[in-house]
């Protein structure tokens, strides 16, 4: 016996929600919208329409909670018209005074009736989409729980048989009675919004079910802005590999190539690990503005600081990142926590690594990523994923940590070493009356590198690193024994020495 046809998609006017519903949702079925008041569902359903308009349906948006004048409106204020979209709403005579298409006041009919007005209405403007706003209204139209799933099943055959597309939207005001209605819909999708203890709330959706078809599971953070809805899927990084050629990706300075065993290896994560100050964006920066100078796209996330002070750290090292910037061979992207989810940071880093192929990511850094998100469970998780797609991609990834402490005791805020493919390990020690900086390879698994540690300065004219500290001990407690002469250590001072993070 053949199986049947899957019905055919209808794409929802907000690309990155198809690529989830894996193509959009099935044509001629109902489907529920589910959420809390300001989760977004109107301005979807009104995508829905837009696209729907676009594509030549026919459209109808019943609205019992909204007049006519408050939807255009709020299409209005994202650029968007109801031209050729039909509007029916049910909503009470007072709120509707002074205008001769006021129909009914809602709490003085039965459900039946109201049920009947839409099914006529629908009948003679022959719709092939149709959003009703909302279920919440008819459920306080029915005496009883039975009644009212048996309307809801009543209009669903109606709608069927019509092979009309039907979404339906709820505001969960009875979290029980929606339960009751999933075993009718064809599709749920539940909208969520979270409030933080600081900043913007965070918007997310999940595909509760859609019968006889594949989607993409789990929650997925979105955000509305004016003329948008951007759906940022979360990733799945085993669907994205990448062939790429195993190479090494050098920094441009011969003797802290050296140090890495000849570079960095494509498709591997590096940490610079180290106390605040002590050269870790420095040296993500050599490494950035090297792939740049050999014609490779590179991206650097900065959640610590703007764009104005890179410029200015970069211009006192000999780097010109303002000009690469402005090339666009450099994607400089100012990463605010408070305003960002996690979902929509992912993105954006998939953004620069398949649309402009950036072939080194800098994230910079961890420390402010997770600690200015405290109400996320799953960053970890989330950060764990994002370095397997990168190392998928062949991408080479810094990643900054800065730990507690300058000098002595120094402690690591988080443990993410197990992240790591390298780990560089940046100390401040003290030396002959100075406070300078000492660099060494902890780890690499792709590769030998140097057990030595060396001593690095940052000049006016770019980034030192010097000869092995053969002669002292306990450099990286922060204060050394020294038991030889001084001629390991960097003596030619060729200007000012830049203190950076």
């Amino acid at each position: 016996m053949p199986h049947p046809t899957p019905p055919p998609k209808m794409k929802t006017g907000i690309p990155e929600f198809d690529l989830i519903l894996q193509g959009g949702l099935p044509v001629g079925r109902l489907h529920l919208l589910e959420g809390e008041p300001g989760t977004g569902k109107t301005t979807i359903a009104l995508q829905l329409l837009l696209q729907g308009r676009a594509d030549g349906r026919r459209g109808l948006y019943v609205t019992l909670s909204e007049d006519a004048d408050e939807l255009k409106a709020s299409a209005a204020s994202h650029g968007w018209s109801f031209d050729g979209i039909g509007i029916f709403d049910l909503i009470p005579l007072e709120a509707q005074t002074g205008r001769q298409q006021s129909i009914l006041f809602p709490s003085e009919i039965e459900l039946g009736e109201t049920m009947r007005l839409i099914i006529e209405r629908i009948e003679a403007e022959d719709p092939e989409l149709v959003v009703i706003d909302s279920l919440s209204e008819l459920r306080l139209l029915a005496q009883d729980r039975l009644s009212y799933r048996r309307q809801i099943l009543v209009l669903k055959q109606f709608l069927q048989g019509r092979r009309c597309t039907t979404l339906v939207l709820d505001d969960l005001t009875d979290r029980e009675g929606v339960k009751d209605l999933h075993s009718l819909m064809h599709g749920v999708v539940t909208l969520q919004q979270m409030e933080r203890s600081y900043g913007a709330a965070r918007r997310r959706l999940r595909i509760a079910k859609i019968r006889g078809a594949e989607y993409q599971s789990g929650w997925h953070d979105f955000a509305i802005t004016t003329g948008n809805v951007l759906v940022f899927p979360s990733l799945i990084a085993e669907q994205h590999k990448a062939d790429f050629e195993p190479s090494l990706a050098q920094s441009g300075l011969q003797e802290l190539d050296s140090l890495m065993g000849g570079g960095l290896a494509r498709g591997t994560v590096t940490m610079l690990l180290g106390p605040s100050g002590v050269g870790k964006s420095s040296i993500a920066l050599q490494y950035v503005m090297a792939a740049v100078n050999r014609g490779e796209h590179a991206a650097y996330f900065s959640f610590d600081e703007g764009f104005a002070t890179l410029t200015q750290r970069s211009s006192a090292l000999g780097m010109d990142t303002e000009r690469a910037v402005r090339d666009k061979r450099l994607g400089w992207t100012r990463a605010n926590p408070s305003r960002l989810s996690p979902g929509e940071f992912v993105w954006q880093v998939r953004r620069e690594v398949e649309d402009r192929k950036a072939r080194i990511v800098v994230i910079d850094s961890l420390n402010s990523y997770l600690s200015t998100m405290p109400e996320e469970s799953a960053l970890v998780l989330q950060m764990h994923e994002l370095l397997t797609y990168l190392n998928n991609q062949g991408v080479v990834t810094l990643l900054i940590l800065a730990q507690q402490g300058i000098i002595g005791d120094i402690q690591n805020p988080v443990d993410l070493s197990f992240m790591s493919d390298t780990v560089v390990l940046l100390r401040f020690f003290e030396a002959a009356g100075e406070v300078r900086k000492a660099i060494s390879v902890v780890k690499k698994r792709t590769g030998v590198h140097e057990l030595s540690i060396r001593e690095f300065r940052l000049f006016p004219d770019g980034m030192q690193v010097g000869p092995r500290l053969m002669d002292f001990r306990g450099i990286l407690t922060g204060v050394p024994e020294y038991d030889g002469s001084a001629e390991p250590l960097l003596r030619e001072q060729r200007g000012t020495d830049t203190q950076s993070g």
